[in-house]
C-alpha cells in the first residue's frame, strides 16, 4: 500500500469520528412537542364556554382587556404555533426520528433523543424558548377571549364552538392513539391551522 492509498484509508476511517465528535445528545424532543400541543389545547379550551358559561352576575368584574385585542393577540399566537410546528419539520432527525430505530416508536419519553449537530441543537433551543413563550401567551389570551364570550362581548355561533371541540378531540387522539413522533408533529400542525381559522372567525362576532 503506497502513501496515497494509506492517506485515503485514514481519511475514510476518520470521517465518522469527526462527525460524531461534532454532535451532542439532544434533550428529549418529546418535551418540546408536548409543550406545543399543550399550547394548542389552551386555545381549543374555548370550546368549554359553550356548555359551562354562566350569566354575568353583578359582582363579577368585566375583563380589563377589550375583546378585539384579546382575539387579535390569540390569532397571533395561533399563527406563531403554526410557524413553530413548521420549524420542527426542518429537523427530521430530531422531530421525525429520521435515521433512527425510534422512528416507528410511539410518542414517549426516552427513545427520541438522538445525537445531533450544532444546527439542530440551536433549533431545539429556540423551539424550547418559543414553546415556553407561546404557552403563557396562548393560555392568557384564550382566558381573555373566554371571559369576553362569557361577558357577552363576543357571541360566536355554536358551529365555532363545535370547531374548537373537534380540535380538542384531535389533540386527545394524538395522546390516546400513541402515534409516532413524526405523525404527532404532522397532525398537530394541521390542528394549529384549524385553530387559527377558528380564532380568525371570532373577529366577526363582536357584539356592538
Amino acid at each position: 500500500m503506497n502513501a496515497k492509498d494509506s492517506e485515503a484509508v485514514l481519511t475514510k476511517v476518520s470521517e465518522p469520528v469527526a462527525e460524531s465528535s461534532d454532535t451532542r445528545i439532544a434533550a428529549d424532543p418529546v418535551a418540546v412537542v408536548l409543550g406545543a400541543i399543550s399550547a394548542l389545547g389552551a386555545v381549543a379550551s374555548i370550546a368549554a364556554v359553550n356548555w359551562m358559561a354562566e350569566d354575568r352576575s353583578p359582582e363579577r368584574q368585566r375583563s380589563k382587556r377589550k375583546a378585539d385585542a384579546a382575539v387579535k393577540d390569540l390569532e397571533r399566537c395561533c399563527v406563531g404555533l403554526q410557524e413553530l410546528f413548521k420549524r420542527l419539520h426542518q429537523s427530521p432527525k430530531l422531530f421525525a426520528g429520521e435515521g433512527s430505530s425510534s422512528a416507528a416508536s410511539p410518542l414517549k419519553f426516552g427513545v427520541h433523543g438522538p445525537r445531533v449537530g450544532a444546527k439542530d441543537i440551536r433549533l431545539l433551543q429556540q423551539s424550547v424558548q418559543d414553546v415556553a413563550s407561546m404557552m403563557v401567551l396562548a393560555t392568557q389570551n384564550a382566558l381573555d377571549v373566554m371571559a369576553a364570550i362569557e361577558d357577552g362581548e363576543l357571541e360566536p355561533p355554536d358551529e365555532l364552538f363545535y370547531g374548537f371541540g373537534e380540535a380538542q378531540e384531535k389533540l386527545n387522539k394524538l395522546l390516546s392513539e400513541r402515534v409516532t413522533l413524526k405523525e404527532t408533529v404532522d397532525r398537530a400542525t394541521m390542528v394549529a391551522v384549524d385553530l387559527t381559522k377558528l380564532v380568525q372567525q371570532l373577529k366577526h362576532h363582536r357584539v356592538t
